[in-house]
């Protein structure tokens, strides 16, 4: 067994923890990333080619936190001399009366350069998609495809540059918090005197070591893909958007789509929710009432594509009961520092949360008002775990 003392640990190597590390380093802290599976993987919530960036958002305050959060994905373009990062535009879709107006009013308020398509001339600037009956249509044209798998190489990658230890393959059995928190693995024994959990959907496993449960609920994610008809229809080098259709016929939640582009041919369109699942049995969980709800809406929307998925991958998310994210101390214990919840719309905030986490860890005031985040909203939910 090792040991090793550190200014800080982080637990969990997917986009937030990286993203958290990697400012500690710039911080000049000693910082340890912890990471139960052998990287990379594909067992969490940061994995898979692309994610979609946008500022399309119904809260101010996202939308706020996108206009720094753009800087910094570009900020560390620049430093790693990669590519993260494709401007698409993102087609936003929805029934004109409901959540439609909320983002628009939202991109607007934000001075968010938008395009908006009149119904009529709907179809000369997006083929192949017809639009919903009493549905509107605009382009938050900023918006685009972030390169998942390239950026958690690039800022672990980057993060190691600066002097950072990354232990992968190493689960965490214990915390044991005190002035100095002691983190026991499967192979080590580590301390520091601050500690992150950012530990996706397996957030509430680590934080029972600490007396808290949180609301959070994982659910599954079938990442589907859906063949083109004609090859390119959909093609991001045809200047395809990704697209969000916010309320639909067939759901309730949100559909979402990018334009193909990991799998020549292939469009990646998902259902913005799942079926609960235990993390660590996520592949037992089997339920497609998901995949049925996409192909009638493909076959009714998206003419262009082969109603059958082609490729189903999996995925998770961490959701809280009210779809925003966790970013506070620990109740009890304020040396530990908890970024947990992302709902499945974190991935493009890394670079700021990463900044935040840090900030909080550090006993610094927050770059961002961070009430809509913080834990005590659930008062009624988080329960000592003792």
């Amino acid at each position: 067994m090792s040991s090793q003392d550190y200014d800080c640990i982080v637990i969990g190597a997917g986009v937030q923890g990286s993203f958290t590390a990697y400012n500690l380093a710039k911080n000049n802290k000693k910082t340890l990333l912890l990471e139960q599976f052998v990287l990379p993987h594909s067992r969490g919530s940061s994995h898979g080619q692309t994610r979609i960036i946008r500022k399309a958002y119904d809260e101010d305050y996202y939308t706020h936190m996108m206009e720094e959060c753009y800087q910094l994905w570009s900020q560390l373009e620049k430093e790693a001399n990669v590519k993260l990062y494709r401007r698409t535009g993102l087609l936003v879709m929805g029934p004109e009366q409901g959540d439609y107006q909320v983002f628009k009013s939202t991109l607007e308020r934000n001075k968010v350069p938008i395009v908006i398509l009149p119904r009529e001339e709907f179809s000369q600037h997006i083929p192949h998609v017809n639009l919903s009956q009493g549905n509107a249509a605009l382009v938050d044209t900023t918006a685009g495809v972030l390169y998942a798998d390239r950026t958690l190489k690039t800022v672990q990658g980057q993060f190691q540059k600066l002097g950072g230890v990354i232990k992968d393959g190493q689960k965490v059995i214990d915390i044991t918090p005190g002035s100095v928190v002691t983190v026991t693995t499967v192979s080590g024994v580590y301390r520091a005197k601050r500690l992150v959990i950012t530990a996706g959907p397996w957030a509430n496993t680590l934080l029972s070591h600490t007396g808290l449960q949180l609301p959070l609920q994982v659910i599954k994610i079938n990442v589907c893909y859906w063949s083109e008809k004609i090859p390119g229809s959909y093609n991001v080098q045809h200047r395809f958007p990704c697209f969000i259709q916010l309320e639909s016929e067939e759901a309730k939640h949100h559909i979402y789509g990018l334009p193909s582009n990991e799998y020549p041919g292939l469009m990646k369109i998902c259902y913005h929710t799942g079926p609960e699942t235990d993390p660590d049995e996520r592949d037992r969980q089997t339920d497609r009432g998901d995949i049925d709800i996409l192909q009638r809406y493909i076959t009714r929307c998206f003419p262009g594509l082969v109603p059958i998925p082609a490729v189903v991958e999996s995925c998770m998310y961490t959701v809280t009961p009210d779809d925003h994210f966790i970013l506070d101390h620990h109740p009890t214990h304020s040396n530990i520092v908890i970024g947990a919840g992302f709902s499945g719309h974190g991935f493009k905030f890394g670079p700021i949360v990463g900044k935040l986490l840090c900030e909080l860890s550090q006993g610094e005031v927050p770059s961002y008002d961070l009430s809509p985040f913080r834990i005590r909203r659930f008062q009624a939910h988080s329960k000592s775990a003792l």
